[in-house]
């Protein structure tokens, strides 16, 4: 999430939302996200670690065997002395001893390595599995959400995967009329086919997002500007897909974005028609990345 994105207000549709749930609900969020962001990056480093210990494991196992055979040297020379001082067999054997003590002491290095570089390499494969299968359980999602909406193609929707996750974004013409936030019976019954996605797969979280053009609205009562007017719009989204009993209030997070997210900046006609969109953010739940973070 945009480091600089305004602060926009956030409404949960099945009541009104405290300070305290809001500020909870925009962090979990955003700790979400920021999840996501780092796995790959962390699963990198962890290659690279391993690479690196590996590196060092094959020079303490070069090591090793290069004592060994110095130490199978001496104790050959030991063993063929039949005629010598006292003072060459002592020296002899201290020698053998220290090299033997020295084997010992890099044979338990080699095997703490190699401990190390299992857990390491156990680690970054769950990783990387639970990554692969929340990718995975996007691409799906997609499928789903497209298959749902087909009928809607080129009348205001898109479909999109992008940053692990679907975005959904619907046009002001198939929702609603021009400052209105009453959706459109069209825009109900997409939405009510992509409620029936949401349904099915309770591991999707949801994001309803209002944008509005750059047009500043005077208004008065409920709604006096575009912040309102986006809240509102969200509302009425969110409002719509929980008539679906099968999707859970606590899924969904509703925002108004105002005019500050604009899709193309250009100030054109074209462009504020553009802007005017509902954007229905779904993600995967991380519930198994965060346990494996969380035991590691």
């Amino acid at each position: 999430m945009n480091k600089l994105l305004i602060v926009f207000s956030f409404l949960l549709l099945s009541s009104c939302v405290s300070s305290k749930k809001f500020n909870q609900l925009t962090g979990n969020f955003q700790e979400s996200e920021k999840t996501v962001q780092a796995l790959k990056e962390q699963n990198q480093s962890l290659k690279v670690q391993n690479s690196d210990a590996q590196s060092r494991i094959d020079k303490q196992a070069k090591d090793y065997e290069e004592l060994l055979v110095k130490f199978k040297e001496l104790e050959s020379r030991l063993r063929s002395l039949q005629v010598g001082s006292s003072e060459e067999i002592a020296r002899l054997m201290v020698k053998l001893q220290e090299t033997q003590s020295d084997l010992q002491k890099r044979e338990d290095i080699l095997k703490s390595a190699q401990v190390e570089l299992e857990q390491r390499s156990i680690r970054m494969k769950e990783l990387e599995s639970a990554l692969q299968q929340k990718d995975d359980a996007v691409k799906q999602l997609r499928l789903k959400v497209m298959d749902a909406l087909v009928g809607f193609n080129n009348k205001g929707l898109t479909i999109q995967e992008k940053n692990g996750k679907v975005y959904v974004s619907l046009d002001e013409q198939l929702l609603f009329k021009t400052g209105q936030w009453e959706v459109d019976p069209k825009g109900q019954q997409a939405l009510s086919d992509l409620a029936d996605v949401l349904g099915k797969n309770p591991d999707i979280n949801v994001l309803v997002e209002g944008h509005t053009d750059n047009i500043p609205m005077r208004g008065s009562g409920m709604v006096k500007d575009n912040w309102d007017l986006s809240v509102m719009r969200a509302t009425a989204v969110t409002r719509i897909l929980l008539k679906n009993n099968a999707v859970e209030s606590r899924r969904i997070t509703a925002a108004g974005r105002g005019e500050f997210f604009p899709i193309d900046e250009a100030n054109t006609p074209e462009a504020r028609q553009k802007n005017r969109r509902t954007e229905i953010i779904l993600t995967p739940r991380l519930d198994e990345i965060f346990r494996i973070l969380e035991n590691n």
